[in-house]
């Protein structure tokens, strides 16, 4: 069987993960809350959002930097930045939005190896 290449890893794992993050964000009762309105969800009908956006790969895979969000506000609004600023420095320490806007310009190096490993443990 062929290897995936880089960018076949990257779309799983994009794939994995966005369902890892809306699953965590899940209340007991079946809804999540948009992390920047607060608009109630399903898995559905919830997206992965990401408070830094996702071409910068060092945080692309951050737990930290990604919620489940409605529709209007990942895409319609550009993700509601400094809200989504805001949620995150509440729910993980006042800062965490700051490091997360460094940590986005580190270098990434997309290695085919880390990409399967990340994807194995979000599955």
């Amino acid at each position: 069987m062929k290897s995936k290449s880089i960018n076949q890893l990257v779309a799983e794992l994009d794939k994995v993960f966005s369902i890892f993050i809306r699953l965590r964000d899940i209340d007991a009762d079946g809804f999540s809350y948009c992390v920047t309105c607060g608009k109630p969800m399903t898995l559905k009908t919830s997206q992965c959002g990401h408070f830094i956006s996702r071409r910068h790969f060092a945080t692309r895979w951050e737990e930290k930097n990604c919620a489940a969000q409605c529709v209007g506000c990942n895409i319609y609004t550009q993700g509601k930045q400094y809200e989504f600023g805001l949620a995150i420095d509440m729910r993980f320490g006042v800062g965490t939005a700051q490091k997360l806007l460094i940590q986005s310009k580190n270098k990434f190096k997309k290695d085919k190896a880390i990409l399967q490993i990340l994807i194995n443990k979000y599955k």
